[in-house]
């Protein structure tokens, strides 16, 4: 019996495609992974983007309730939880709140709800609104801010 011997290109036959297959494996699994990293980021950023927005509102209302301080501090901006914008805005401060309500929904989104209470010069302005989004369930979330007029 003559055993043959075996030269580079014709022992080493597959070894080749096994190499590419496992590194094209390991780069799927790499770039499945980035782009999980990349929804979580989206996500996030919209979140982070939500609660800006909420606390820029807050002082946009505590604006104009210093700019209407008297009213202010008659209890005339005070309200509970309020969804939707009030149709009375024929006085200043119905106006205001109008204003605020809508420039709410359209920065952090229609779920958004406001409330404000003054009581003595003490002031506390909140925002709530379902951010689900980036939570992946029903997540409430609230900011308020308290400041002194």
């Amino acid at each position: 019996m003559k055993r043959q011997r075996c030269t580079p290109a014709t022992c080493q036959r597959g070894s080749s495609l096994i190499e590419v297959l496992v590194a094209v494996l390991v780069l799927a699994i790499g770039l499945l992974g980035i782009a999980a990293m990349q929804a979580l980021t989206l996500k996030n950023t919209q979140s982070a983007s939500e609660r800006t927005a909420a606390i820029i509102q807050n002082y946009a209302i505590l604006d104009m309730m210093r700019a209407n301080r008297d009213a202010a501090l008659a209890g005339q901006y005070n309200e509970g939880y309020r969804c939707a914008a009030p149709s009375d805005t024929s006085s200043r401060v119905g106006a205001d709140r109008a204003l605020w309500i809508q420039q709410l929904k359209q920065s952090v989104g229609e779920s958004a709800c406001a409330r404000v209470e003054c009581n003595a010069n003490r002031c506390v302005v909140g925002v709530r609104w379902d951010d689900e989004r980036a939570t992946g369930g029903a997540a409430q979330q609230v900011i308020e801010i308290q400041t002194r007029l």
